[in-house]
């Protein structure tokens, strides 16, 4: 299905007639996001929810990574959402696996090894140098607030990443006891107050990234994950470790995560009071999946609107 053509509301800024879009950056909202098979209809719904709800969609460019040698191809990627938003502003940018491939440890969950999950650690890297903000999201969420809100958010002090924060999680159990009984390993947190942060919503300074060399402190925390096995979740765990106790705390309404619960007996998750911003279905459980089944849990109803890329002769539950 091709999205409805999305035009700017007179408030917006006009950009510069000609410029580069270097010379139009600081009119430019940069949401980079990952594209594969798996998730690629997720991505796409995402993409139109983030259309729908701003009011300056022309003023949105987006980054999308994707590894060389999957499939679909990032050619054949570029004619899928070419073909989906017409008037879409975006740049595919290749992702080499073998940047990641050798410092990866498996996880409890094997979909948490693709090495594309791994992508937001090399952002800094991988997307043109001219670009020193961008707005990295998942691949299944759903955008309900105009993202020029989260855009303005500003990251104070020196500060390289903001999300929402979420203190009361029990952050001890994202480490194993082999982390937190070693006091050279451990002390990474020492006189920080780290919480949890969920990666899949983060504002994030590439110019500060650059400059602080984020990327090698990431690899540093997966080098020793290969010798000492210190935590089984991924990719978060090396950001907790570098930014725990140092994130600019934005306002949970931006990232109402854990929706992919299992739609087993009493665990399709609920939305939780207050207002909301953005929908995401972390968690094994997808909602085009689960709509597929024709066993969805109530909040997939939410995301089936933005729903764009849907195989051929599919049922609507």
């Amino acid at each position: 299905m091709e999205s409805p053509v999305y035009r700017n509301g007179h408030e917006c800024p006009v950009s510069v007639p000609n410029g580069s879009k270097s010379s139009n950056d600081a009119l430019l909202i940069h949401v980079a996001m990952t594209l594969d098979a798996e998730y690629l209809r997720g991505s796409v719904a995402a993409i139109h929810s983030v259309l729908q709800h701003t009011s300056c969609p022309e003023n949105i460019y987006f980054h999308f990574i994707a590894t060389e040698s999957a499939t679909p191809t990032p050619d054949e990627l570029t004619r899928i959402i070419k073909s989906t938003f017409p008037s879409l502003d975006f740049k595919i940018y290749p992702f080499d696996e073998k940047l990641v491939k050798n410092l990866i440890s498996t996880s409890i969950r094997h979909a948490l090894d693709n090495p594309l999950n791994y992508a937001r650690s090399y952002l800094a890297d991988i997307i043109d140098s001219w670009i020193d903000r961008v707005i990295y999201l998942d691949s299944d969420i759903i955008v309900v607030d105009d993202i020029q809100n989260l855009w303005s958010i500003s990251l104070t002090g020196s500060r390289v990443i903001g999300a929402p924060e979420y203190c009361h999680a029990n952050f001890n159990k994202y480490f194993t006891d082999e982390f937190w009984f070693d006091e050279k390993l451990s002390k990474v947190f020492e006189g920080k107050r780290p919480c949890y942060f969920n990666t899949g919503v983060m504002v994030m300074d590439l110019a500060r990234w650059r400059e602080g060399n984020y990327r090698a402190k990431i690899e540093q925390w997966m080098e020793i994950q290969k010798e000492r096995r210190i935590y089984e979740l991924g990719s978060l765990p090396p950001f907790l470790l570098v930014f725990g106790g140092d994130v600019e705390p934005i306002d949970h309404r931006w990232n109402q995560h854990g929706l992919g619960g299992h739609n087993v007996v009493s665990s399709c998750r609920t939305l939780h009071p207050g207002p909301v911003s953005l929908l995401h279905w972390s968690g094994k459980g997808k909602p085009w999946v689960r709509l597929d089944e024709g066993n969805p849990c109530p909040v997939d109803h939410l995301w089936a609107p933005y729903d764009l890329h849907r195989p051929r002769q599919q049922h609507m539950f």
